[in-house]
């Protein structure tokens, strides 16, 4: 099924993402993560894409494998910074082959060794450029992602909604935020996606419980998400004691749920990090909310 029917026909949509098991991992490591997912019936699954494509095999073979087996809907992320034309095809074939019609069109990060530029394909610079390549090449729904507070490496939020077009424009189906904390830093977006009048697509919100010190340091590091007083304390707070800082990530997530639910949202995406156990206390502490908001 196309993610863009699915959204369509339900709101709100309920999906999860997982990455593929490191290259020196056998893949069926991620046999357990599915299986505790699939119970929750997400509406979809997407599979992560590493670096440079360093998971490509592994990200194809999940899709199919959620597909097939699982029966549930992947959306393959499929980045293109470093790919030639020749093979982003490849890959599409694979995918059009198992059956997977859904994607998420990235660029992708610049390569970390050398030269950042020496290896970016001249074709596929811009995710725009994937996402019309894709357009032409068969019947895939294509997702893309949004920055409630702005893409890393553009100079404002403002610049980075008009950046946005360029990829809608070019055959986006639907949008998946990157990960936030503050709620009105998303609703702050919206209203700007509005102000500058974007196509209306469905947007599904980002969110990722919070489970470890390591892991707020390296979401820090990596994106622009505001840490709010609220957050922050919590953290400071039980920072020393592992279970209560799970415990207390997975409330301050649910919570930012219950919110944007109550806002209207179309989705809610979690980032699970293959973690099922926090994913299901979390879908179970909406369960009801949902039920009561959109029955």
């Amino acid at each position: 099924m196309l993610i863009k029917d699915i959204f369509a026909a339900k709101k709100p949509v309920i999906s999860f993402e997982v990455f593929p098991p490191k290259k020196d991992s056998p893949v069926e490591t991620i046999y357990d993560t599915l299986e505790g997912l699939r119970g929750m019936k997400p509406d979809f699954i997407s599979v992560t894409y590493g670096a440079g494509g360093s998971t490509t095999n592994r990200t194809l073979e999940i899709a199919r494998l959620l597909k097939e087996k699982y029966e549930i809907e992947p959306l393959a992320h499929l980045t293109c910074i470093t790919s030639d034309m020749q093979e982003i095809d490849n890959i599409l074939d694979e995918l059009q082959a198992g059956g997977v019609k859904n994607i998420l069109a990235l660029r992708g990060d610049f390569p970390q060794d050398g030269d950042r530029r020496s290896n970016v394909s001249p074709g596929f610079s811009f995710a725009a450029n994937l996402i019309e390549h894709i357009r032409q090449r068969g019947n895939f729904s294509i997702g893309g992602a949004c920055y409630p507070e702005g893409h890393p490496e553009c100079p404002s939020l403002e610049q980075d909604i008009l950046n946005l077009r360029a990829k809608i424009e070019a055959g986006l189906d639907f949008l998946i935020t990157q990960l936030f904390f503050d709620n009105e830093k998303f609703y702050r977006f919206m209203e700007l996606y509005e102000h500058y009048n974007l196509p209306k697509l469905p947007v599904s919100a980002g969110i990722m419980p919070v489970l470890n010190t390591k892991q707020i340091r390296h979401i820090t590091s990596l994106t622009r998400a505001t840490m709010p007083k609220k957050f922050l304390r919590i953290m400071e707070r039980y920072e020393h004691s592992s279970e209560a800082l799970k415990e207390a990530g997975i409330a301050y997530a649910t919570e930012q749920m219950i919110d944007l639910l109550a806002w209207g949202i179309d989705g809610i995406h979690i980032y699970t990090m293959n973690k099922p156990e926090a994913t299901r206390s979390i879908v179970n502490n909406i369960s009801e909310i949902r039920n009561c908001l959109f029955t």
